[in-house]
């Protein structure tokens, strides 16, 4: 390492000292404080930058992180590390960067579930006070479908076959807590029906047992659902406007349903206190990358809808979802078992 090499990263170190301290200060006095811009925005990233994936490789949040890692490595020449750390419900990895020094080095990919879990348990770490949201990548409706065999052909039909043979009928779901769990329970409570819940470990059995008609009937996102729509009745999405895939079906606000706006959505987030011209460059070239034709292709070939809306009003939108589902958790009463 010659001189110059040497004065620059002391230099770098020095700045990167002064943002750790401001963070520590804005944190002792109530956490989501503001930053001056300090030097170390214009130069970031000068380290790699680790995407915390609190899900297995492979899956959607997985792809998805891995494409952003990707873009965001070519634009800055710094690599981007996707680190998968799975289990309890993406708690694990979420309290990782939660925790994380806010340092503008480690971010998070988390899904929806990142604003359901707080209402089933109890957390090492706040959502809100703890996380800052940057950009949403992705978002997907769900829809409630039922087998092609079926004899109903819309969401009222359904409801009254329901309610003609009580304690016969179920749903599945990817698990208690999960969001096609809360959507099964909120149809129950609003239709007035007994749907039993019957909750899987994964996508494949589920979709296998709705097509074999082991269960009456699934909300699946529009992502996981969408290679097998032809086998399957589809009766109303989630959302506030139809899905582009299947715009002959209505939304359930259509059919005078209520809470069922929140569509699921795949986001960054950062620690809390990350200085504000940092976060908001991670933020800024994520939207850029948002916008770029061939990833918008890339998001709308899994069956998503691409993200890239300004921070602040994904940010309330985080916000807004964390009130829904807390107050949807506990009317429908939903618990961990």
């Amino acid at each position: 390492m010659n001189a110059s090499d040497m004065r620059r990263r002391r230099f770098v170190a020095g700045v990167s000292a002064l943002g750790l301290a401001a963070a520590g200060g804005a944190r002792a006095q109530g956490g989501n404080a503001t930053h001056v811009a300090g030097p170390g925005a214009a130069s970031y990233p000068v380290q790699p930058i680790r995407m915390v994936v609190p899900y297995p490789p492979g899956g959607g949040t997985d792809n998805l992180a891995r494409m952003m890692a990707t873009r965001l490595q070519e634009a800055w020449g710094q690599t981007v590390i996707v680190d998968n750390r799975p289990g309890a419900s993406g708690t694990i990895g979420n309290d990782m960067v939660a925790k994380a020094a806010p340092d503008g080095y480690t971010v998070l990919l988390a899904i929806t579930a990142i604003v359901q879990v707080p209402a089933l348990m109890k957390l090492p770490y706040d959502v809100t006070r703890d996380l800052q949201a940057l950009a949403q990548v992705a978002s997907t409706n769900s829809i409630l479908v039922v087998p092609r065999s079926s004899p109903v052909k819309n969401l009222a039909e359904f409801i009254a076959l329901v309610k003609s043979q009580p304690g016969k009928h179920n749903f599945g779901s990817y698990g208690i807590g999960t969001s096609s769990h809360i959507q099964g329970s909120l149809l129950n409570l609003q239709a007035g029906t007994d749907l039993i819940h019957v909750p899987y470990k994964g996508a494949a059995p589920l979709l296998q047992d709705l097509r074999g008609g082991q269960l009456t009937c699934a909300f699946i996102d529009m992502s996981t659902v969408r290679p097998h729509l032809d086998t399957f009745k589809s009766l109303a999405v989630t959302g506030t406007q139809r899905n582009r895939v299947v715009p002959e079906v209505p939304t359930f606000a259509e059919l005078g349903f209520q809470s069922f706006e929140p569509v699921g959505w795949f986001a960054l987030f950062m620690p809390a206190g990350v200085p504000a011209p940092i976060a908001k460059k991670f933020a800024d070239e994520s939207n850029r990358i948002l916008k770029m034709p061939d990833v918008i292709e890339k998001i709308e070939a899994q069956g998503m809808t691409p993200g890239g809306m300004p921070t602040e009003r994904f940010a309330k939108m985080v916000r807004d979802d964390l009130a829904v589902y807390t107050r949807i958790i506990r009317d429908t009463n939903i618990r961990l078992e």
